[in-house]
């Protein structure tokens, strides 16, 4: 009979609410070997992407029976503000109601730690590197969370408290979904070898730099850091892979689909050997990669009732029509159906999530110029 891998549970405190009551989330541990990576994997930050949970489900039932090399740590629900902003039946989530800033645009930059890191470790080898670099980034996040109280909004709380999480493995996964969305994946450049082991056929390859979000405040300090290193004549390869793993579209959960997306993050840890399970394999798929760079926002060029029509997160080509828009006002005096094309070949990726927009609504997002991988 196969063996079952304890899982632990830990609640632990990101915040407190108005009438003094803790805000808290879910921390799931399972603990593995001591040989392998360790994994930290999170969903659920913005409100209405929920699919990130059953994914969390869906691995842990698989993972209590899996030889575990490196420990593993799951966090459901990782803003509990987001999941409870609901106007009438949506779910709202993505921005701090108080302050309008992105809940996954809080966590903090790290990177300015280098110059006077690498100053105070000049005779260190590579592994006594990474681990006084992992220990400064877990000290450091401590020590915001320790600071005053005052200095800190509800939103950067709740992200330093995962971030601190997030520091102490050598994987970051971030589950999200998109509006209406086909799967893709945010891979940072040097990691894009590891994307095809996800079944995920779109990959936006994002440089080095820092814009807030969970990924990159766990993977630039140590792309940073490996730049610095390289200037000084060192190879110092990223000690840590973190990615966004967007699972589709927002406000509904899929069991079936969600195991397929655990089998999927499944294969990426077997490659990495943080599990031994040689039956979790990529699919044989084509894979399509796009720099950042070429990720583009197809604004409305009017207001108006929407039908998409492009196929989600297969290729079209140029002068492909991607949605109509009724203008009913116009029925009588105008045209009041227009079709809307796009000038590039190009794979949409999202589209908003409502048929009601105004002109300048951003209403697809397009891998353009993109390659195979």
């Amino acid at each position: 009979m196969t063996a079952v891998n304890a899982i632990t549970q830990e609640n632990i405190v990101v915040g407190e609410i108005a009438n003094g009551l803790p805000l808290t989330i879910p921390v799931y541990r399972l603990k593995g070997q001591g040989n392998g990576p360790s994994v930290y994997i999170q969903a659920n930050m913005h409100g209405a992407e929920v699919q990130g949970n059953a994914v969390i489900y869906q691995l842990l039932e698989q993972l209590k029976q899996l030889p575990l090399l490196g420990d593993i740590t799951l966090v459901p629900y990782a803003n509990p503000i987001g999941c409870n902003q609901k106007s009438g039946e949506f779910t709202l989530g993505r921005f701090d109601p108080i302050t309008g800033t992105n809940w996954n645009r809080m966590y903090h930059d790290h990177t300015g730690l280098i110059e006077c890191f690498l100053q105070a470790q000049q005779n260190a080898d590579e592994q006594e590197l990474k681990a006084q670099f992992k220990a400064l980034l877990i000290e450091q996040t401590q020590n915001l969370l320790d600071g005053p109280a005052y200095s800190l909004t509800t939103g950067k709380r709740i992200a330093l408290n995962l971030q601190l999480l997030a520091h102490q493995a050598d994987i970051v996964l971030d589950l999200h979904t998109g509006p209406i969305s086909a799967k893709h994946l945010y891979c940072p450049l040097y990691a894009k070898a590891s994307a095809r082991y996800f079944d995920i056929q779109n990959v936006l390859l994002i440089p080095e730099g820092f814009g807030g979000a969970m990924d990159e405040a766990c993977f630039s300090p140590w792309w940073q850091l490996s730049l610095a290193l390289a200037a000084q004549g060192r190879t110092f390869p990223v000690a840590v892979e973190a990615f966004t793993v967007e699972l589709g579209s927002q406000e509904k959960i899929d069991l079936a689909e969600a195991k397929r997306d655990a089998a999927s993050i499944l294969s990426y840890l077997n490659y990495k050997e943080a599990i031994v399970a040689g039956n979790y394999q990529p699919a044989t798929m084509t894979r399509y990669g796009c720099y950042l760079k070429d990720y583009l926002a197809f604004y409305s060029p009017m207001g108006g009732m929407v039908e998409y029509t492009a196929p989600l997160g297969e290729p079209i080509p140029a002068g492909t029509t991607i949605a109509h828009i009724l203008r009913m006002e116009q029925y009588l005096s105008e045209q009041p159906l227009h079709s809307i094309k796009i000038d590039t070949p190009a794979i949409p990726i999202l589209h908003f999530a409502s048929a009601s927009v105004n002109q300048g609504t951003e209403l697809y997002k397009f891998f353009t110029h993109y390659f195979e991988l």
